[in-house]
């Protein structure tokens, strides 16, 4: 592995570029090349962009990793979120339900048809991709990872706390859930106040609910100390891949409540390391919330639970492995 050159090419904004660049910094001969995803528009161009002939290995997303494709080096792709399926056809623009059904969906076949090995970051999503692409290849499971000593819950401070924070960490985007908070602020009781990113992509701000408090685009590295900051995660989603907000929270011993769908339930156990929700029902995620707001102890214990079961499951040291496995595998098979 120490001489081998792996190079990850990838548009830069979202989750799976997080997760690759941790990669990187676990593993030797391993160098994320990120690009504008501007560039995906004019995708026929993306070898002049990003050029992978030196490479030993190319590790990066199916959307596009055919035009990064070589016969002389083996491809791994991941699936870190799926959009294909008639499912975000139903919640997409009709742009994106044409780009999905067409371009995407051929490159994406392409893409997997080349590959050496097809991984995803959940069984949601391993189980989704082959069951809609017809695969007959298996999909390897990878867990993401999250750095137990970057994200780790934070001392008290002994002060007593008035307010209860909330948290809603992603971008400000229906598939997040984003449509519902206002009805969810409306309902909890007057100590708790939610307090909400804008994301990677956006710098929206939501209504003027006064429960509802913006704290704009926060830096990765700011992360942990934002989670410091809060008591409760709060994510009514309506799709997630892997979701990392929800492990990172989880790793800051925070509790969860959260939608009951896609990959969640891998990662929240209900009723010990939080709540999981019918999605959209915001009466439900409200009652949830409160009745967390009213308990210090349970909280505590949740969040806990949520510690533990991260540093046992959703370790960066594990997932690094794991990859490294299938890395020496491929190079060598």
């Amino acid at each position: 592995m120490q001489k081998s050159r792996i190079l990850s090419p990838m548009a830069y904004g979202n989750g799976a570029h997080i997760v690759h660049n941790q990669l990187e910094q676990k593993t030797s001969g391993y160098n994320v090349v990120g690009y504008n995803p501007y560039w995906t528009l004019l995708p026929i161009a993306l070898p002049l962009v990003v050029p992978c002939r030196r490479a030993d290995l190319i590790h990066s997303t199916p959307d596009y990793a055919i035009f990064h494709h070589s016969k002389k080096i083996p491809l791994i792709v991941t699936f870190h979120n799926y959009l294909l399926d008639n499912w975000m056809r139903l919640h997409s623009s009709m742009l994106q339900r044409i780009h999905y059904s067409t371009d995407l969906r051929l490159w994406t076949r392409l893409a997997v048809g080349k590959a050496k090995c097809i991984t995803a970051v959940s069984h949601f999503l391993a189980d989704l991709a082959k069951k809609d692409l017809g695969l007959d290849q298996p999909v390897r499971v990878i867990y993401n990872g999250i750095d137990v000593d970057l994200f780790r819950p934070q001392p008290a401070t002994g002060a007593k706390q008035k307010k209860i924070r909330v948290f809603f960490s992603g971008n400000l985007t229906r598939r997040k859930g984003v449509q519902w908070l206002p009805a969810i602020a409306r309902r909890l009781s007057p100590n708790i106040a939610i307090y909400y990113t804008s994301g990677l992509r956006t710098g929206n701000i939501l209504s003027s609910e006064n429960r509802l408090r913006p704290v704009g685009r926060i830096p990765f590295d700011d992360m942990p100390t934002r989670y410091g900051e809060m008591d409760i995660l709060l994510m009514p989603t309506m799709r997630e891949g892997f979701g990392l907000a929800v492990a990172e929270a989880m790793a800051c011993g925070l509790p969860v409540v959260a939608s009951a769908c896609s990959a969640i339930p891998e990662l929240i156990d209900d009723g010990r390391g939080g709540y999981l929700c019918p999605v959209g029902d915001v009466k439900a995620f409200a009652e949830k919330l409160n009745l967390l707001a009213d308990s210090a102890k349970l909280r505590k214990e949740m969040g806990e639970y949520n510690r533990a079961k991260v540093e046992k499951m959703f370790t960066l040291d594990r997932m690094a492995q794991e990859y490294h496995t299938l890395f020496e595998e491929v190079m060598t098979g």
